[in-house]
């Protein structure tokens, strides 16, 4: 077959297996990894061997991971890093010595491995998968918890670690001495100059250069900039000896306060889940079952050893380091608890330099590879029964000092729409209270004036007392999560039950939950789409007055169909039956209001 036919074939390969894994290990609640995962190990030389070189494969799939790395620095700005100095550097530093310290222990005293490699294994084992356990957060929506932050602080300084961890490797092989060129002046002065290039272009070159291209106004084009400037980034990083998605990670912390990175995000985010997807296949393809079944034992030992060394460790730090609550830090350690990307590049270079045998290294890839496995099914088995508990966060005093008096209002929630509200209520000179649990959104508020941002979270008791919620009249849900929404809508119900509640609704499942509770529900696009429909009306042809008599109609009918489906919501069948009938009497009004302006004319 010729080199054109093999990339095509191997294409459909990866493409099929992805399209038939991943959408049943998510209706399976196991998460996308674990599907791609499977899809890799399926596909691989040790299953039906359709991909003979995982090798190849993995090349390219680090460029996931590059993606991954710039997209988050992208939604990092360097004000915010600034602020988690702390997590990255004090609880990002404890996790990787005392982590690398107790493996290490184990393999030189219980295992009887060399001082050396004792140290390689500790430090590798240490390490956690960025991509693994930032995907995972980003499919629960948990990036932004406490947990999640922290995670990310400590993936963060994993990353950096890693990069004189890999430099020292010919150091603790044996040879005695770094590699000549890991050494050369003129090696580390390359690598300080391709740092410093990308942080003055990422400052002074991008912006204009994406200015010029977007005002051409081709799409292609404008992808393919977003696509140079992460992969170019990258090639001159690992030109100048530094870690890939480490020089990704700063060019996208460099453009993280552009006005073009909404831009940027949108047309790199497409080929980051590809990739990423990529890479966890050639995780799973690189797999050896073969010794699985040679050994089950020493697999399935080494893989608990590692979970169980790493998880009490990493609560220490989340608890300790990180001032995290217990429920929080076990989901910091669940997550972050199997081993990374990066210990398959250490373990490989250690093996090339003869610190591993090839049968410690198979167990060891093996073990890595089911750590990652097993994790989907800790997180979707134990988080649930850790609760829902909020841990305090390191913010400013300012912004947690309360200080109103008696407000009349009581808004939970500073995104798009609490924006709007906070500022209608200051033009009224309404007394307000505003809570968000994201820092930035309190900063933000407070830059447009002295607004009463607070940062709080409502699902708190005791920051709804310190907002004196006791003395409002009227309570606003307005944060862009529907289960936050009616978990603070029920609290406040129940602690204040004579204060109104008036809460956003995502559609109409979520207005009958809330109505159930006794708050007032608000569809958070309903108005707008009303009024969308009420231009595009009066832009076929209707008169102002008729297309706003059209719009009443509906929304009075709907608000009716609305109620009477209240009373039988837990019935699918009645529901849709009630949704057939509705459809038929509103077009029945629009006819009669069609032949009534007939009439008329």
């Amino acid at each position: 077959m010729t080199q054109e036919g093999s990339l095509l074939q191997a294409a459909v390969v990866f493409l099929l297996a992805a399209v038939l894994t991943v959408p049943l290990a998510k209706r399976l609640q196991l998460g996308a990894v674990l599907g791609y995962l499977l899809a890799g190990v399926l596909i691989g030389p040790s299953v039906l061997g359709l991909v003979t070189d995982p090798q190849s494969v993995a090349h390219v799939s680090e460029l996931g991971v590059v993606l991954l790395l710039f997209i988050i620095g992208l939604e990092l700005s360097p004000r915010r890093l600034w602020v988690m100095r702390r997590p990255v550097f004090v609880a990002g530093l404890a996790q990787v010595l005392c982590t690398a310290l107790a493996i290490g222990l184990v393999a030189w005293l219980v295992f009887g491995r060399s001082l050396n490699t004792a140290a390689v294994l500790g430090f590798g084992l240490a390490l956690s998968s960025t991509a693994f356990g930032l995907q995972l957060l980003a499919e629960r929506k948990e990036l932004t918890a406490p947990h999640g932050r922290l995670a990310f602080a400590i993936l963060l300084f994993q990353d950096i670690a890693a990069i004189p961890l890999i430099a020292l490797l010919p150091l603790l092989s044996g040879s005695g001495q770094l590699d000549a060129d890991e050494m050369d002046p003129q090696h580390i002065l390359l690598a300080v100059a391709s740092i410093g290039a990308v942080i003055i272009g990422g400052r002074y070159l991008l912006r204009p250069v994406f200015r010029v291209v977007l005002k051409a106004g081709l799409k292609e084009v404008s992808t393919a900039t977003s696509l140079l400037v992460v992969m170019g980034t990258a090639w001159l990083m690992d030109l100048a000896g530094v870690s890939m998605a480490l020089g990704a990670f700063i060019a996208g912390l460099l453009l993280a306060d552009s006005e073009y990175r909404h831009e940027l995000e949108a047309q790199i985010e497409p080929f980051k889940g590809l990739l990423l997807g990529l890479f966890f296949m050639a995780v799973g393809m690189s797999a050896d079952l073969g010794l699985l079944l040679r050994e089950p034992f020493a697999v399935m030992v080494l893989t608990v050893l590692l979970l169980m060394l790493k998880l009490p460790l990493l609560y220490l730090v989340g608890r300790l380091a990180g001032g995290l609550e217990r429920a929080q830090a076990l989901r910091l350690g669940i997550v972050l608890a199997a081993g990374g990307e990066f210990a398959f590049v250490v373990f490989k270079l250690a093996f090339e330099q003869g610190m591993l045998d090839d049968r410690l290294h198979g167990l060891l890839v093996l073990s890595i590879t089911l750590s990652m496995a097993v994790t989907p099914l800790l997180v979707l088995g134990l988080f649930p029964l850790l609760g829902t508990a909020p841990a305090p966060v390191e913010v400013p005093e300012e912004y947690t000092r309360i200080d109103n008096d008696e407000p009349r209002v009581v808004v939970a929630g500073m995104g798009r729409m609490g924006q709007i509200i906070a500022r209608l209520l200051r033009a009224q000179r309404v007394p307000f209270v505003a809570l968000d649990t994201a820092v930035e959104m309190v900063e933000y508020g407070r830059s447009l004036g002295r607004m009463p941002i607070y940062y709080g979270d409502p699902l708190r008791p005791e920051i709804l007392r310190a907002a004196k919620v006791d003395k409002a009249e009227f309570f606003i849900v307005a944060t862009d999560d529907p289960d936050t929404n009616l978990k603070t809508a029920e609290l406040v119900k129940r602690l204040y039950p004579h204060i109104q509640v008036i809460a956003r609704a995502r559609n109409r499942q979520h207005v009958h939950r809330l109505l159930d509770l006794g708050a007032v529900p608000v569809r958070e696009t309903f108005h707008s789409a009303l009024e969308m429909s009420r231009q595009a009306l009066l832009g076929l042809g209707l008169s102002p007055d008729q297309a706003d008599a059209r719009i009443r109609r509906f929304q009075r009918h709907d608000e009716e169909v609305l109620a009477a489906q209240h009373q039988v919501y837990d019935d699918d069948a009645a529901v849709i039956q009630t949704a057939r009938q509705a459809r038929a009497e509103l077009e029945h009004l629009f006819d009669a209001d069609l032949i009534e302006d007939k009439g008329v004319k």
